[in-house]
């Protein structure tokens, strides 16, 4: 999808373990991503089955994401709300691993949730722009007119999450 950068960090192991850098301003900036940090976010999930989302700001609060999965496994998902986008609609859907050193970076306009594989799962968001609690929205994990293949069906959702209405095409 345009915008979507999955980065992998390539680590450099030894008799101590291992050493990856995941974020180097000047390279990502060179391929035209933002890097203007301005918030971090740790979710820690203690129950295999746990679904969060799918959610986004609306704009003009939208924010570029970096999500990085510091312990356990997720399924990730992002989807494109981006009006006018080639991919409005369309998803991307990975499995994040703490062992494997990568970043899922997400560009402003896409939802945004996950559904962790394991107990114990943590995830470091980074974000563009503050969280603004009455921007906050978001789009059911469910609803058909995405078709989002899920590799379980949750255990543990929020009724906020499991009560967003169908998608009704609204910007981003």
């Amino acid at each position: 999808m345009p915008g979507v950068w999955r980065i992998v960090a390539e680590p450099i192991t030894d008799a101590r373990g291992s050493f990856a850098r995941l974020f180097d301003r000047e390279i990502c900036r060179d391929h035209g991503l933002d890097t203007d940090i301005v918030q971090a976010s740790l979710s820690r999930n203690p129950h295999h089955g746990t679904l969060r989302g799918l959610h986004f700001q609306a704009t003009p609060h939208g924010e570029v994401k970096w999500i990085h999965c510091t312990r356990g496994r997720l399924f990730d998902v992002i989807l494109d709300l981006r009006q006018g986008s080639p991919t409005f609609g369309s998803h991307h859907a990975q499995v994040l691993d703490a062992e494997r050193p990568e970043l899922l970076y997400v560009p402003a306009g896409f939802a945004h949730g996950f559904l962790t594989l394991e107990a114990d799962t943590e995830i470091l968001y980074q974000m563009t722009t503050p969280y603004v609690a009455g921007a906050g929205r978001g789009v059911r994990w469910d609803d058909p007119a995405f078709a989002i293949e899920w590799p379980a069906t949750p255990q543990v959702i929020s009724e906020r999450d499991a009560s967003y209405p169908d998608f009704g095409g609204a910007p981003a």
